[in-house]
């Protein structure tokens, strides 16, 4: 029976004045599992009333208690870790496997938010001056909303609403309409947890629900993942209206291979980096770089065979290692770059628009597909595919690969391969990009470090989660304190100094 998703505000789900909705998916099938409510400036401005009513109580809450919700919201993740994959994999595609992993990452920023009491502690400085002492401190910001995307439904709302409440906010989040079924839930078992009505809210919609989020002047910082496109108009939208805005953007993320590499290594690499998750990540690896033609046919030899025998089907079925993409538009848009590739004199050496799987004909499926002789001007090379389509462009030496790098408009993710630590670290140092792996393909970096990327992959001063994010999420008050002694000099009319 098809399902019905409203909204989540002031602590209640409420399905919306507009009336519109839009259909939710089953990718592996292709038949519409069920109808999300499409909010819009009435639903944010519900949602943004109910938190007004709930964050000055909130922000007062004693910070170990706010870490104790942090806690319990961590430990029913865990209990409810099969629930939410399923429903991440019945609405994205993705494999359980891959679906619980992402959750994984997601819980480390809440294992990180149960530290807030660490991570708020302010600066102190005693006897500044005569009888003055100074302290900075930091108060949430207020309000604050997310916009995430549909390639992670849980990692991402978890990258933000836990710090962002934990740090006293607060948080309004509109997931993406395509899978809204795992965000719905995280906020509910947020609420479980002990954040207050009001504290953590879910406005589901397409772009009146955002341009309404940018619009409120209620809300003072909005976090963003997604097109490229999407993150600079939401960033030049919301700083016009006055507000903190952090978006990261897309990315063509490329991985060198150098002579010495181990060349297995690599090719396993690829595989996951290239592959999994249907290629719907931010951080796949879309674009190798072997230098040296030796080093290239030795890839390609080893990496084709493997891209042929990818296990595609449904992520609910065991051994499955790449499942369908999200929507038939987005199939429809991975097969025209591979058409587009073909026509731009690419050599396609392994073909896989014709996938079909028997019983799930029309999902939708896409085998991998691998491109050899691909030049940094082909728009294959350029553009942000999110699919599985990996591009193999031919470098003769290390210089020309780091080139190719840092002349591209995004900055997001790279990695190099090789066994020269003079080579990893001048690589390390010489790319133009935000996070950078040495042998480690996907450098997502841990919960308590900072993820974001560089150039046109992040419009906004702030990474995301980490000490970044407790700073995206807080706003820095300097108090400098004096107490009667018994001793007056008078009234002093220039400009103060502490000697």
């Amino acid at each position: 029976m098809a399902k019905d998703i409203g909204h989540l505000i002031g602590g209640k789900r409420a399905a919306g004045t507009s009336g519109a909705f839009g259909p939710i998916f089953d990718p592996a099938t292709g038949e519409e599992s069920g109808r999300v409510a499409m909010g819009g400036p009435d639903e944010v401005a519900a949602a943004v009333e109910a938190a007004r009513a709930a964050q000055p109580a909130w922000a007062d809450t004693s910070i170990v208690r706010r870490a104790r919700v942090m806690f319990r919201f961590k430990e029913l993740i865990e209990k409810n870790m099969d629930e939410l994959a399923k429903l991440v994999t019945s609405e994205h595609g993705k494999t359980i496997d891959d679906a619980k992993g992402s959750i994984t990452r997601g819980l480390e920023v809440v294992e990180f938010a149960c530290g807030i009491p660490q991570l708020l502690k302010g600066e102190f400085s005693h006897n500044v001056g005569t009888g003055v002492d100074l302290l900075s401190v930091r108060h949430p910001v207020g309000i604050a909303a997310g916009i995430t995307p549909f390639n992670f439904p849980a990692m991402i709302p978890l990258w933000m609403a836990p710090l962002a409440i934990a740090c006293g906010n607060a948080f309004i989040l509109k997931p993406s309409e395509k899978d809204p079924s795992c965000p719905m839930l995280l906020a509910e078992l947020l609420q479980e947890a002990g954040a207050p009505a009001g504290i953590i809210q879910v406005v589901n919609g397409g772009k009146d629900a955002v341009n309404a989020i940018l619009a409120h002047p209620g809300i003072a910082a909005v976090s963003f993942v997604g097109a490229t496109a999407t993150a600079e108009h939401i960033y030049r939208t919301g700083t016009m209206a006055g507000k903190r805005v952090q978006a990261l953007g897309g990315a063509k993320n490329h991985m060198v291979i150098m002579p010495d590499a181990d060349l297995d290594m690599a090719v396993d690499a690829l595989m996951g980096a290239a592959y999994g998750s249907a290629g719907e990540r931010c951080m796949a690896v879309s674009v190798a770089v072997p230098v040296g033609d030796a080093t290239a046919d030795a890839l390609i030899e080893k990496l084709a065979p493997k891209v042929r025998q990818l296990k595609i089907g449904p992520g609910t079925e065991a051994g499955v290692e790449m499942g369908p993409l999200v929507t038939r538009e987005h199939l429809d848009k991975v097969r025209s770059y591979v058409d587009l590739g073909i026509e731009e004199g690419a050599k396609l050496v392994v073909d896989g628009r014709d996938f079909r799987m028997q019983g799930y004909e029309n999902g939708f499926f896409i085998g991998g597909c691998l491109f050899d002789g691909v030049t940094e001007d082909m728009r294959i090379a350029r553009e942000e595919i999110f699919g599985p389509v990996l591009s193999v462009v031919r470098k003769p030496d290390y210089k020309s690969a780091v080139k190719i790098i840092n002349d591209h408009e995004y900055g997001n993710g790279t990695a190099i391969f090789t066994r020269d630590g003079d080579a990893a670290r001048a690589f390390a140092n010489e790319v133009e990009i935000g996070m950078v792996g040495v042998n480690v393909p996907i450098p997502v970096p841990m919960a308590f470090h900072s993820f974001g990327g560089w150039k046109r992959s992040l419009f906004g001063d702030h990474h995301t989660h980490g000490m970044e994010g407790v700073r995206f999420y807080t706003k820095q008050k300097a108090i400098t304190t004096r107490w009667p002694t018994g001793i007056r000099a008078g009234a002093e009319f220039k400009m103060p100094t502490m000697g």
